[in-house]
């Protein structure tokens, strides 16, 4: 039986038998308001390659009332296991489906959300990877692109937005239709629906003849809130260089970007109707790396609508190539573009995307980056590090190999090639390989079909009067992780080496050799005879995917002047080498400790000083010798509240170190604080104590005992919208008592009434790593309930279970042994499987680093 499910040779072989030409569906949202479910009909006009041929059309509904293929009613049990049997199909076929659709409140389908701040009902669809089935009938697949007309009957007064240009409402009463003009030809996945009394704001881009209208809109309660102008200038200059950068006009008739709550992911590239998730609406202050993450969001999801809506993948074991592309096009534009606010975006995504690379390709679950996705459940689970960020920095070092303006005009090459089609990788390769004349078989077999990082070491010997007597570029392939596929390989780098010199306490660079890298040694006989510098960084610049390693020289320098490098860059290519060491047991905890304590005070980049602020709570949590980690918790909440008092008033510096603190608090002292700028009676200059601050207060004010239930309800008297009430709900279960713990287990484990996003926030209240001996008796009952979430959940709600609830905070070899005993017992679906091997992996890694801090 199926299930939900779909496997690549299905699809290949439905591909091969049918070309579809056009859907017409009409969703009936009148009663919206109410729930439940809405009505949905789907006409479909298709050919088939063999008359008499059978196939099916995918369909998730509660009900079906009508099966009619042309001409003939089928009979309704036809739709069985998320599939309607079409038999005895003609060469012209036209389908006409009638069912009964839910709404969900799992960010899936047709997501329905009420909110609290005017009892309004807001609908939204989200259909990547397979539910716009969720919402109507259709052939389920990325290859098999039609056209689209919408027709939508909704309340009155109501906002309906979709990929074609919204047209004026008819009709009278309660209730008007809205009759969309056919899209162009798309994938199901990018088509999309978004309902409600939403509020917008209008612009255009205007380009000679060129004219699209601009909509930016969110719900009313967050309009106050709403920086149309900051998103429309990003967008813009998204516009001009990407549109001059690929030579291919905006494909589509308008881009519209809607802000909507619950939403699962940061964002979706639905074809001129880009959804966002409406944190991205700032309603307290943020740090400027919010900001440049929002920006960074609006241009990964403009890049698609070329690469990935124009332009899509067969199937989607291509999907890297979407997400990578996009991903690299967000930051190179960041960096490029005139006027840009965020230059230094490579720094950020060193710091940051990378890191995730990094830890994702090192789990048992790491995969080549151009994945073999055998069905839907395998693709499911592959947004992941590898798939975003690896696949983004081979295609940077890429870059790097063919010259930026080959690539670009291997680019244009094959949007003018596959324009409203779908390929495969060895298009762009080949388009690439025509642009550059360079044979990319090789790149591509090194870098896309193997798993795995490699380590990069200088070999480094200095001759008596302070010269390079030698140099050489040692590259290693450690052994996969246990469990994974395939062998270690070294591969081709292209890197930078560069050199740094102490001048006035700065470390400035003062030269860089670039150079290829293959095999286990490759000499670099343009130092030898040179003054050995400061400090020698392989990989400067971050041409390449590698963990980088330094010696032992320049670490002590870089460990002690790591804020005084004059650039972002250097800088945080360092820190992740230090976050990465101590990640493997290569650098003790404590000492990662005091290098954050030492670096921080000179950091100049926010994004680096709240990712090195994350990675120190991580590792004291995990990483940190049990016996010391009250010590290191205790000098890292000193640290912070020194650090808030002393950054400058109402700097984001300032910002960051409260929300540090208030994570960490733990002496009377610093828990009277929080309490203090909570209630009023203290304050510290800039700093705004604002709605998002007070439940960051609040939540650690709740887990060390210090506000009850009565404190969680006033604050959520302040503050009765949907984000205060999973506020509340994180509060809530972060209370140190059996009580709030088992209350909070039973309503995500044992019950299905919570939404994602509350379900998020209870599991986040949940799981606090000062309530070890609370929560240690759940990881018996999480064994015996996974299996069952993942039979009777949605994707999204399961896995949220399945990662957040695991005993990741009680790092010890029973915890491995309980895992592994349920892993050989229960006979898990392969992608359950990996989400459970991914999560024993951060236990395994945490024993590791704690044996080497003892």
């Amino acid at each position: 039986m199926p299930g939900t499910n779909l496997t690549r040779e299905e699809a290949r072989t439905r591909a091969a038998l049918l070309h579809v030409d056009a859907y017409e569906i009409e969703l009936d949202l009148s009663s919206a308001r109410e729930g439940g479910t809405f009505r949905s009909t789907t006409v479909v006009r298709f050919t088939a390659a063999e008359t008499g041929a059978a196939t099916f059309i995918d369909l998730v509904a509660p009900a079906v009332t009508e099966i009619v293929l042309n001409g003939r009613a089928l009979p309704l049990e036809n739709f069985a296991d998320s599939r309607i049997a079409l038999p005895d199909l003609a060469a012209e076929n036209e389908l006409r489906v009638v069912a009964d659709c839910a709404y969900t409140n799992t960010g899936e389908g047709l997501h329905r959300f009420v909110d609290p701040a005017d009892g309004e009902t807001y609908l939204y669809t989200q259909f990547e990877v397979p539910d716009a089935r969720r919402v109507f009938a259709n052939f389920e697949q990325p290859d098999l692109k039609a056209t689209f007309a919408f027709t939508v009957t909704a309340p009155a007064g109501w906002v309906v937005v979709s990929n074609s240009p919204t047209p004026e409402p008819v009709g009278e009463g309660d209730t008007r239709v809205w009759t969309f003009e056919p899209t162009p030809r798309m994938s199901t996945y990018i088509t999309a629906l978004i309902a409600g009394p939403y509020v917008g704001v209008f612009d255009s881009y205007d380009n000679g003849a060129q004219h699209v209208p601009f909509g930016v809109y969110c719900r009313p309660s967050l309009r106050e809130f709403l920086d149309a102008d900051a998103i429309f200038a990003v967008t813009r200059q998204g516009f001009d260089y990407f549109q001059e950068k690929f030579d291919f006009p905006y494909p589509f008739a308008k881009y519209d970007q809607l802000f909507v709550p619950e939403f699962n992911a940061g964002a979706m590239e639905n074809a001129g109707a880009v959804t966002f998730r409406d944190q991205y609406v700032f309603r307290s202050k943020v740090t400027d790396a919010s900001y440049e993450a929002r920006a960074a969001t609006i241009l990964h999801e403009l890049a698609h609508m070329w690469f990935g809506d124009l332009v899509t993948m067969e199937w989607w074991n291509d999907l890297w190539l979407n997400e990578s592309f996009a991903t690299f096009a967000e930051v190179v534009c960041q960096a490029e573009a005139p006027g840009s606010k965020w230059p230094h975006s490579w720094t950020t995504f060193a710091n940051q995307m990378k890191t995730w690379a990094y830890r994702q390709d090192q789990l048992p679950s790491t995969h080549p980056i151009m994945a073999e996705i055998n069905d839907l459940e395998d693709v499911q689970v592959n947004f992941d590090g590898i798939t975003y960020a690896k696949g983004a920095s081979v295609l940077k070092q890429l870059v790097a190999y063919v010259g930026q303006d080959a690539f670009f005009q291997g680019v244009r090459a094959y949007f003018k090639r596959h324009a409203w089609g779908n390929t495969r990788l060895s298009d762009l390769l080949g388009a690439l390989e025509e642009a550059s004349g360079r044979d990319l078989r090789a790149w591509s077999a090194a870098w896309l079909e193997t798993a795995g990082i490699n380590v990069l070491r200088p070999a480094l010997e200095v001759a008596e009067d302070g010269t390079i007597a030698s140099f050489a570029v040692l590259q290693e392939a450690p052994a996969l992780p246990a469990g994974a596929r395939g062998e270690a390989v070294l591969r081709p780098h292209r890197i930078a080496v560069g050199l740094y010199e102490l001048v006035d306490g700065a470390l400035v660079r003062t030269d860089r050799i670039e150079l290829d890298v293959d095999g286990a040694r490759t000499e670099v006989p343009q130092l030898t005879g040179r003054a050995r510098p400061a400090v020698l960084l392989l990989n400067d610049d971050d041409l390449s995917y590698a963990k980088v390693r330094l010696d032992a020289d320049s670490l002590a320098v870089v460990t002690e002047h790591l804020g005084d490098f004059t650039d972002s860059l250097p800088r945080a290519l360092c820190w992740a080498s230090a976050w990465d060491m101590t990640r493997d047991g290569e650098l003790a905890t404590r000492d990662y400790l005091s290098l954050a304590l030492s670096g921080l005070q000179r950091e100049s980049d926010i994004g680096v000083v709240q990712s090195v602020q994350r990675q120190v709570k991580l590792a004291l949590d995990v990483y940190a010798d049990p016996a010391w980690r009250e010590t290191g918790l205790q000098r890292w909440a000193a640290a912070a509240e020194t650090a808030l008092r002393e950054a400058p008033a109402g700097s984001d510096h300032q910002l960051a170190w409260a929300r540090t603190l208030a994570q960490v608090a733990r002496t009377d002292g610093q828990l009277a604080l929080l309490a203090g700028l909570l209630d009023g009676t203290e304050t510290v200059e800039g700093l705004a104590v604002d709605t998002e601050l007070r439940w960051t207060l609040l939540t650690r004010l709740a887990a060390t005992g210090r506000a009850d239930e009565a404190a969680i309800e006033a604050e959520l008297a302040r503050d009765n919208t949907s984000s205060g009430q999973e506020h509340a709900a994180t509060c809530r279960a972060a209370r140190p008592t059996a009580e709030a713990k088992a209350a909070a287990w039973a309503s995500v484990v044992d019950s299905d009434a919570l939404t994602n996003y509350v379900q998020e926030a209870v599991i986040a209240g949940f799981q606090q790593a000062d309530q070890r001996e609370l929560i240690g008796g759940y990881a018996e009952k999480y064994f015996a309930s996974v299996k069952q979430v993942w039979e009777t959940r949605s994707h999204e709600i399961s896995q949220q279970i399945i990662g957040g609830l695991y005993p990741s905070y009680a790092v010890s070899q029973a915890t491995l042994d309980a895992t592994d005993a349920w892993l050989a017992e229960a006979d898990p679906a392969p992608a359950l499987r990996r989400q459970v091997i991914e999560a024993r992996a951060g236990v395994e890694r945490a024993l590791k680093a704690q044996a080497a801090d003892r």
